[in-house]
């Protein structure tokens, strides 16, 4: 990977940790806690060997998880040993970028976003009626500072939250939730450049943001603001009928 897209992956995982990190040979494992794939998956380290993918998925299986690995760019051999050992590709995501000054140059319409943290209640109940419940929650509260939740507003309305992170020079957003009858109003676009505004306060350069390629209207918004595709990942599981991770 190109340095730039290693520190993309390196921000990604900062800014949105695992609740433990373990190193294991050629793999860093992670202890999920219910927060999801992106903090519970397994990636690679070095080099492995066929008996290191056994090994990995035993250490999973004791943590209590699924054997789950995320699979970056140029890890092709890895991507076809997990397939040929029964694994399932889910969730292709792509990771979004510009730079930070792309996102400042307007100024929020009034009452329309704020940077807020620690996240009020209405943000926490946005982010539960989207499916981040308490434990994706919790892992903004171990999340290292920078960082600050974004409430968004329509019709002087809470509408939408987010949170965002700064690791290095990258900003990266999170959680980007918005109520479903707010939906279309443009209000992702001015919470996405609130961020922005937020984050170059704290020194960052670039922003970012992911989202699975099946989230068409995360990507349209990505897209519309003008951020590019810097990089792709997916995930490989054991078995894809396991429960959500």
């Amino acid at each position: 990977m190109s340095d730039d897209l290693t520190a993309l992956f390196e921000a990604l995982d900062a800014t949105w940790p695992a609740a433990s990190k373990v190193p294991a040979g050629p793999w860093m494992l992670r202890e999920g806690r219910g927060g999801g794939k992106r903090v519970s998956a397994a990636t690679a380290r070095g080099d492995w060997r066929e008996d290191d993918l056994s090994a990995a998925e035993k250490s999973m299986k004791l943590m209590g998880q699924t054997p789950l690995f995320m699979i970056r760019p140029d890890e092709n051999a890895l991507d076809a040993a997990l397939a040929e050992r029964g694994y399932t590709l889910i969730d292709s995501v792509q990771l979004w970028s510009a730079p930070i000054d792309r996102l400042t140059d307007l100024k929020l319409p009034r009452v329309t976003a704020f940077a807020i943290w620690e996240p009020l209640a209405i943000m926490r109940e946005l982010w539960a009626a989207g499916g981040i419940g308490s434990a994706r929650q919790r892992i903004m509260e171990r999340a290292a500072a920078p960082k600050t939740g974004i409430l968004g507003r329509v019709s002087d309305k809470p509408a939408g939250a987010a949170f965002c992170a700064v690791h290095g020079e990258t900003a990266m957003v999170h959680a980007l939730e918005i109520g479903s009858e707010h939906r279309q109003k443009g209000l992702g676009g001015w919470m996405m450049r609130c961020a922005a505004l937020w984050a170059a306060d704290q020194g960052a350069t670039r922003i970012a943001v992911a989202a699975t390629t099946e989230n068409t209207g995360a990507n349209a918004l990505y897209a519309t603001l003008k951020m590019e595709v810097a990089g792709h990942y997916h995930y490989r599981i054991l078995n894809a009928e396991s429960e959500d991770l």
